[in-house]
Formats: C-alpha cells, structure tokens, sequence
C-alpha cells in the first residue's frame, strides 16, 4: 500500500516550473525559491490562515502560490492576481488545472514595463468581494507602486480582508526626516527617472499613519537583511487586543541588490501564451 504523503510527493515532483525568464521577472531564478518539498505552511507564523482563503496582490508566476499548492493542507480558497498578462496565463494553465481552488486574473492596470498601453487606467479594484479573505499577501508590491496609487492599494486591501485576518507585504521604507527638500505632501521617493515603479521608498511615518487611516496597525516588522531593502510586516485590523508595534531602526549592514536589467522587455515575455 502507498501512503498518501508519498502520492503527495509524487505528484508536486511533476508540478510545473515557471520559465526561468518568468522567474527573473519576480527576482529569483533558482527553482528552490519555488518549491516547497517539506509540505509545511509556505507563508511562516500565519497559522491556520495558510489553510483558508488567500488573496494574492502581485502573485507574478505564482511563487508563492506553487508552494501553497505543495502543502500538505491546501488552502481551500486562493485568488492571485497580476498586472503582467503573460505569468497569469501561464499560472492559468499551469497551476489551475492542479488545484482547482486557485484562481488567477489579470489586474489590467498601466505599467511601463509590465503592461504598457495608454489607454489602461492606473489603477482598478480587486476582482473580490468584500471580508472575503483571512490572508492578503503583497510580496514585492508596494516596493513598486507609485503614492498617487498606494492609498487606493491599501484600501483594497484592507476591504477584502476579514475583520480578523492577517496582511503580509514588503516595503522600501526610509526617513523623510533626512531629505528636507521634501514638500509635507509628498512621502516616496523614486529611482528612475523612465519608470518610477522601478523601486518606490516609503516614508516610516507616513505608511503607519496611512495604515492607521484604514484601521490597521503593523504588528510584527523584520528589517531588511541589507540596509534599505524589503522590510516584511505583518500587519492586521486593530481590535481588543491587537495594537501596533514601533518599527525598530534599520541597522543592517550596506550592501547592493539592484532591480533586474532584463534582455527583452517585460511585457513580451509569455506572449505566446495568449495566442
């Protein structure tokens, strides 16, 4: 007889691999950054929620979703969405078809490199009902997300999520204090001059009180392990019993990690897929 966590293992040996140039897209080629064998929770200290219902801004060629789909218990309801047409047709044919429950849809929004086109609004809302969510992940997105449009985001955000439920994302974040050329209004700092999504560097301040704005308060924070990169929060409605927490100070030691410089442009990578 065969036991059930060998099936298991047998049949995510034969899961499909995103393209290695979907996979320079997101930041990391190694197919180790896209599986998940021990079958545990892919998403750390979130409990159950990794078992539930799942909203993914930005789920790019499904990363994160692959591994989720590798758990031993998947999560009953997944929704990843994207802005980059190509990946999400590759998730849809690709990850779809072996886990029914996972849904991906295409964010049609304008991006210079990821999804160009004039004509595309700048931003939309969530293709969700509202508090339909005990889990809304935003990996690598509000690093990439201009602040005409990070209020709308967080919004969103905030609206499909469940009353007790759990918003994990990363941010560039930096001290306004140190840069008194800027107006009270204005609170990232950019870049590129082409493409300002290249990498956006939020405001300390700024993000909690925006949070605040929206009922939410950071309740865990993990600081960058070069300085000024992807600080991961967690983040969470306030209710009895749930209060903020002080960012720590950054305190990591300098280094580089520099966006991608890709061969071909983005958006046509995984065009064939749409044919």
């Amino acid at each position: 007889m065969v036991r059930c966590d060998v099936l298991r293992v047998e049949a995510m040996d034969k899961l499909p691999l995103p393209p290695p140039e979907m996979r320079a897209l997101v930041g990391p080629v190694d197919p180790a950054a896209f599986d998940n064998p021990s079958g545990g929770d892919a998403i750390p200290d979130t409990g159950d929620r990794c078992h539930k219902a799942i909203f993914d801004f930005g789920c790019g060629c499904g990363r994160i979703a692959r591994q989720l789909i590798q758990q031993r218990i998947q999560p009953a309801r997944y929704l990843g969405v994207d802005l980059h047409r190509g990946m999400i047709a590759w998730c849809q044919s690709n990850l779809t078809p072996r886990a029914s429950q996972f849904r991906f849809a295409h964010h049609d929004v304008v991006n210079v490199g990821f999804n160009p086109g004039l004509d595309k609004p700048n931003i939309r809302v969530f293709p969700a009902e509202d508090s339909a969510f005990d889990l809304v992940i935003a990996h690598s997105v509000f690093t990439h997300i201009v602040e005409s449009a990070a209020l709308h985001y967080l919004r969103e955000c905030r609206r499909v999520l469940r009353s007790d439920g759990m918003f994990r994302s990363t941010w560039f974040l930096c001290d306004k204090r140190e840069f008194p050329m800027m107006q009270d209004f204005q609170n990232a700092v950019y870049i590129n001059a082409e493409d300002p999504t290249n990498a956006v560097v939020y405001d300390r301040a700024w993000l909690v009180a925006a949070l605040k704005e929206f009922g939410l308060v950071i309740t865990r924070a993990v600081p960058p392990e070069i300085r000024g990169f992807h600080w991961n929060l967690t983040i969470e409605p306030a209710r009895p019993g749930v209060t903020g927490i002080e960012l720590p100070a950054d305190n990591a030691p300098y280094g580089s990690m520099p966006p991608p410089v890709l061969s071909v442009p983005p958006a046509t990578i995984g065009q064939e897929l749409l044919a």
